[in-house]
């Protein structure tokens, strides 16, 4: 499978939401020059259209001249197939324009996700990277269709302004100031539309989280009987999104009915001294329906260049979300010259003095069990702040990408996605059957796939939540192993199996990863029978090393830490 790379050097990490949207527009120049091409022949044919049918009326019609009549006709018929070809283009080239922004728009922030890798959830909420797919992208992909339209607008607008000079200087200057004095007037809502607009897409993002939040939690809502707390927040929540939904409505109701209320006392203004001019003999009937077509057509301009304004906010608004993912750095920074890793070696972690021995299955026992995902994230790589080293190279030295090819660190996070099977379980598409089979067969797997009414071809739902928990579980350390890394790092692996379940997958995993260091982050006595090597540590620092039922007759604190137990007990207690 080919990978995409991690990030995009042309995408403005660090700049003003304008400029991303310049980015985008400049990514795309040749569609948009094509369709802002088709959409100014468009609407320029639009715009010629009623001085061909004036000129019809008062040389054909007026003149009783059927050969005439007969050539404005024809030329009529003429401009509105140009006008029909170039609209069904520029439709083609704003659809492709919506398309690539709002698809270049995700690519730039999926490319960044992957780049940033564990430090976006620490950095954002799952509900802003939602609302970005959910919305944002929708109104790029809009700005960036309706300029098409907008450039059309613009040029008819000067076009019509010529022949109404050319037929009346006063007309047009009516028309040449009236237009641009209504774009002012609608101006002033623009900005406190940008700033609840603004408002409600952070609402929407909070009430995305919570439900993203309550969606992964509802079994355990379930469980502790929390489902009419969080039910309550999050119509409260979702209250609060309906007010600022209602702020939003109210001034674009207005924003919309000026454009219906200016356009409209425009025409009547135009149409009224069009007709004045004609009761004075000064227009020609033929010149009062072209004015009075003229004026009726002008709406369409206006009401692009009000709704190119309102799209530009939205825009902007999305573009500012879409930033702020962008604005993201990594925890981890890439050496600027790295060296490779060795394919084998000890992997030892200083600040704690952990050393998983090469080839070994070793178990790393904390005092502490919060401090496993600390732990892991050094032993990974994950924490810029330590020196982790492997094989005599420190992981700072390294690349991220050699890093994740050579450790792979499993915790309790880890996440099945939707799609099939065997994809989730072997996402590089190298593995066969038995090679597949085996490392079910490793994580006492074999049930969970019997159940399945396709086997490995079956579609997994999204996060598994057709699963049990131990299910998933036994899943997701199908995948690891047959990652097959040079280190496997395993956090609390069987937490969530039976007991009979944990036995065999503790008898099975030394011999599956013969000759391959595995290190296994657990208190499960199953799991720490069954290793080569276990390491005690409390207070952040190794303090034992050795084999289990060793350390259970030599250190009381691991012997409670293990067992479970307040009380101090003997050794041959521990051991029945």
């Amino acid at each position: 499978m080919k990978q995409l790379p991690l990030a995009d050097p042309g995408v403005p990490n660090h700049r003003s939401p304008a400029r991303y949207l310049w980015w985008v527009a400049r990514g795309q120049s040749r569609t948009l020059a094509g369709g802002m091409s088709f959409g100014i022949l468009w609407m320029a044919a639009q715009a010629f259209i009623p001085a061909i049918l004036g000129r019809a009326i008062d040389e054909g019609i007026a003149a009783r001249d059927g050969e005439r009549l007969l050539r404005w006709t024809a030329l009529l018929f003429a401009v509105g197939v140009v006008q029909a070809t170039a609209g069904i283009m520029r439709h083609r080239f704003a659809v492709t324009n919506w398309l690539t922004a709002a698809y270049r728009t995700v690519q730039a922030v999926t490319r960044k996700s992957a780049d940033l890798g564990a430090t976006l959830p620490k950095q954002l909420a799952t509900g802003e990277v939602v609302s970005i797919g959910a919305g944002d992208l929708s109104y790029i992909g809009n700005l960036m269709e309706i300029s098409a339209r907008f450039a059309g607008a613009i040029v008819a607008f000067f076009v019509v302004a010529v022949i109404l000079l050319s037929s009346s200087t006063v007309l047009g200057l009516v028309v040449l100031i009236g237009v641009p004095v209504m774009l002012f007037a609608l101006g002033p809502m623009l900005r406190p539309l940008h700033k609840r607009q603004s408002a409600q897409r952070e609402a929407v993002g909070e009430l995305n989280s919570l439900g993203s939040d309550i969606v992964a939690g509802l079994r355990v809502l379930r469980g502790i009987g929390g489902e009419e707390s969080f039910s309550k927040r999050y119509r409260s929540e979702s209250q609060q999104v309906r007010k600022a939904g209602v702020r939003v409505a109210g001034i674009q109701s207005v924003l919309d009915a000026a454009q219906v209320l200016l356009p409209g006392i425009f025409v009547v203004l135009v149409v009224g001294l069009g007709a004045h001019f004609a009761l004075r003999g000064q227009l020609s009937a033929g010149s009062l329906v072209a004015f009075y077509g003229y004026a009726t057509f002008l709406v369409l301009p206006l009401r692009t260049a009000t709704e190119f304004a309102n799209q530009l906010m939205r825009g902007l608004v999305a573009a500012g979300r879409v930033i702020r993912v962008l604005k993201l750095e990594p925890d981890i920074v890439e050496p600027d010259t790295p060296v490779r890793l060795p394919d084998h070696g000890d992997l030892v972690d200083p600040v704690s003095g952990v050393r998983a021995r090469d080839g070994l299955l070793t178990a790393i026992v904390s005092a502490e069990p919060d401090s496993y995902g600390a732990l892991a994230d050094r032993l990974g790589r994950y924490d810029d702040t330590n020196e982790v080293r492997y094989g005599g190279v420190t992981l700072a030295s390294a690349a991220r990408a050699d890093i994740r090819e050579r450790i792979l660190v499993s915790d309790t996070g880890s996440q099945l996605f939707t799609g099939v099977l065997r994809a989730e379980l072997d996402p590089t598409g190298r593995r066969t059957d038995d090679e597949l089979l085996a490392a079910m067969r490793t994580a006492s797997a074999e049930d969970v796939l019997v159940a399945l009414p396709d086997g490995l071809d079956s579609e997994v739902e999204e996060k598994g939540r057709s699963f049990s928990g131990g299910q998933r579980q036994r899943l997701v350390l199908v995948r690891a192993l047959l990652a097959d890394p040079s280190v496997l790092v395993l956090v609390e692996p069987t937490s969530a199996v039976d007991a009979h379940t944990e036995a065999r997958i503790a008898d099975r995993l030394h011999e599956y990863r013969a000759g391959r260091s595995t290190v296994v982050l657990t208190a499960s006595p199953l799991l720490l029978d069954r290793v080569d090597e276990v390491i005690f540590v409390a207070a952040g620092r190794v303090v034992a090393v050795g084999k289990h039922r060793e350390l259970l007759a030599s250190s009381p604190q691991y012997r409670r830490t293990v067992t479970r137990q307040t009380e101090p007990e003997t050794a041959e207690e521990a051991l029945r």
